[in-house]
């Protein structure tokens, strides 16, 4: 724990945590599309097609999010263009900066992936277009697209990691917890949206339930070991957040739907209430960090709620 925090809460409020779970999900559908698309079957299709749509969806309800936060929402585009010049505005050493162009370039290769998916399903008559579905362009965009998709998901806990509040800067492992989050909650999106519209294989929807449990176990072990290196700072959860981290975020939204997939398999109503908790669950992880972080008040080096 730092000795001394100098900063004041950010006061976050909803717009960011709303930013935080639908980029978390933006990232994590695009990485489960283009793992299908690199290494599914033919009726892994529809489940593509769905991330990719859901992740492009996500990068431009992502940026709105963020435009709605500003002070002055109008003013949005000086994040990447200097007013004065027109240049690009790019600073290396500035974390929001860096993540504004983040956004940006996964809006892009989202954007690609999403049309070139497109115009291939509704068999549209462009020839260029329709070509980056395919080969090497698609491997192209399925790679670069993945690696920001991670930095989109990871990014959100590393930006609150290098402030100096507690909670947020008393460990290191917030961005590994959100990227895991973003997994686990982009595979109960997409396990949701295959069955809502009735798209999916049911193959594929067995996949997804695997990769999920997966993710949730991983995201149990990182939110265990998250706690743990708060030191003398997890005493802001012996209260209401901590009862809302260990009932909703721990046991509704990873035990309980990982119960619900061991002891009932497969079957449809089971799938549908172990995603919805699992999505419930990632949106309560990032409503306690966030708001738990910003109700304690500093008191010299020490830290009070």
């Amino acid at each position: 724990m730092p000795d001394t925090f100098y900063t004041a809460s950010p006061h976050w409020a909803w717009y960011i945590v709303w930013y935080f779970f639908v980029g978390g999900i933006a990232g994590g559908c695009f990485f489960i599309a283009s793992l299908l698309k690199l290494f599914g079957r033919p009726e892994d299709t529809p489940v593509i097609r769905t991330g990719y749509y859901v992740a492009f969806a996500g990068a431009l309800l992502s940026g709105l999010l963020l435009t709605l936060d500003l002070t002055r929402p109008e003013r949005f585009w000086h994040m990447l263009i200097q007013s004065n010049t027109g240049r690009l505005m790019f600073k290396a050493w500035a974390p929001m900066s860096v993540g504004a162009w983040g956004l940006a370039f996964f809006g892009l290769f989202a954007g690609l992936a999403a049309a070139s998916e497109f115009a291939e399903q509704k068999n549209l008559s462009l020839a260029a277009l329709r070509r980056l579905a395919r080969g090497i362009p698609a491997m192209v965009i399925a790679g670069a697209g993945t690696v920001l998709g991670f930095f989109l998901a990871g990014y959100t806990g590393v930006l609150l990691a290098v402030t100096n509040r507690p909670v947020w800067a008393d460990s290191n492992l917030l961005g590994l917890l959100f990227l895991v989050s973003g997994a686990s909650t982009a595979a109960g999106t997409l396990i949701l949206l295959g069955l809502w519209r009735g798209s999916a294989d049911r193959s594929s929807l067995e996949w997804l339930s695997r990769f999920d449990r997966g993710a949730l176990a991983l995201e149990l072990l990182v939110l265990l070991a998250f706690v743990a290196s708060l030191g003398s700072v997890a005493k802001v959860f012996l209260g209401w957040w901590g009862a809302l981290l260990v009932l909703g975020v721990l046991g509704a939204g990873i035990i309980l739907p990982l119960f619900l997939e061991a002891r009932q398999g497969h079957r449809t109503g089971t799938l549908v209430r172990a995603a919805a908790l699992v999505l419930a669950g990632g949106l309560l992880l990032r409503i306690v960090v966030i708001f738990s972080s910003n109700q304690i008040h500093v008191a010299g080096s020490g830290v009070s709620p």
